[in-house]
């Protein structure tokens, strides 16, 4: 009988629900959470409730598309880090989703975190690195993170952002620019049609691990309102961020003696983002990125799914 996993995950912005079986990806059912034009995010409660309306949706096509199987166990994605205080209020509607389709079918539950998701999802076409050290960088509207993956998978943070995460920076441009939340593919196809020298580079604030965007954003607004050319200006924003991930990518490789870095997450799915640190990192010549699928970049169901296969093999060993 073929072994399916379902995985559920409800960030910020996305409900997911998704399903893998021994080979790779099943299904892969995602809405993006709803925002008012104009508006930089949601309110929790607000996500939650559309997470919990989505779900009505997701979850049953789901189970109605399923290919000839048997449902083994279902992964959910129960708080935002790997770690015991780790909480935020939108995770709760994947976690009653995930617990009474268990329940109902008589299969484990695993729980894991959001970032265990991404970071898994992002290691398909790359498990030459499963079960090996390397470096990470989880890249979101809500974490911008520089991370250490064990040989065991276990997940340790080096640094982070102190301020705005990537995400919300390009939000807030993409937003006073006058483009819809979220911004990231609007903005990038600004910066995309910018073809000439840049005249001006926004700064890059960055200590050791971590980052600041803060000051970035206030640099980008004051631009924006004295006329800047919005191409050139979305440009200088995939620049700067860039320049900030490969120092902080840098300074962890100096930190840890380890020169491979994966790096998962919705901005982490952006082309140009992908080859203006390429391009930096070969200049340096020690670092080797590795990128997951853009489509399984955001957010991430299937990364739970598969957790959740990993865990029940590792039972069965």
């Amino acid at each position: 009988m073929r072994r399916l996993f379902i995985g559920i995950d409800t960030s910020c912005y996305t409900t997911s629900a998704a399903c893998v079986d021994g080979k790779g990806i099943v299904l892969d059912r995602r809405t993006v959470l709803f925002v008012e034009r104009g508006q930089r995010g949601l309110r929790q409660s607000e996500g939650l409730f559309q997470h919990v309306r989505n779900l009505g949706t997701l979850v049953p096509e789901l189970l109605r598309d399923l290919p000839e199987g048997e449902i083994t166990a279902v992964g959910v994605s129960a708080r935002p880090r790997p770690e015991a205080d780790s909480y935020m209020p939108v995770f709760l509607a994947g976690k009653t989703a995930a617990a009474t389709l268990a329940a109902a079918r008589k299969v484990p539950l695993y729980e894991f975190s959001h970032q265990e998701g991404h970071i898994r999802a992002a290691l398909m076409g790359n498990e030459a690195l499963m079960g090996r050290r390397f470096l990470s960088m989880h890249l979101s509207g809500g974490t911008t993170e520089t991370l250490f993956v064990g040989e065991d998978g276990s997940i340790a943070l080096l640094g982070g952002t102190s301020d705005l995460h990537a995400g919300q920076f390009v939000d807030r441009v993409g937003v006073a620019m006058g483009l819809d939340f979220p911004c990231g593919k609007a903005l990038e196809k600004l910066a995309s049609a910018f073809d000439a020298k840049p005249a001006y580079k926004l700064p890059s604030a960055v200590d050791g691990c971590g980052c600041s965007f803060s000051g970035v954003e206030s640099e980008a607004q004051r631009r924006l309102i004295s006329g800047a050319d919005k191409p050139e200006l979305a440009y200088a924003v995939y620049d700067s961020l860039a320049r900030a991930f490969s120092a902080m990518l840098a300074n962890a490789a100096k930190r840890t003696g380890c020169f491979e870095a994966l790096l998962a997450g919705g901005v982490a799915s952006s082309p140009l983002l992908r080859k203006l640190m390429l391009t930096r990192m070969g200049k340096k010549g020690d670092i080797r990125l590795y990128f997951g699928e853009s489509a399984l970049s955001s957010d991430n169901a299937v990364g739970a799914a598969l957790l959740a296969r990993d865990r029940e093999a590792g039972a069965r060993a």
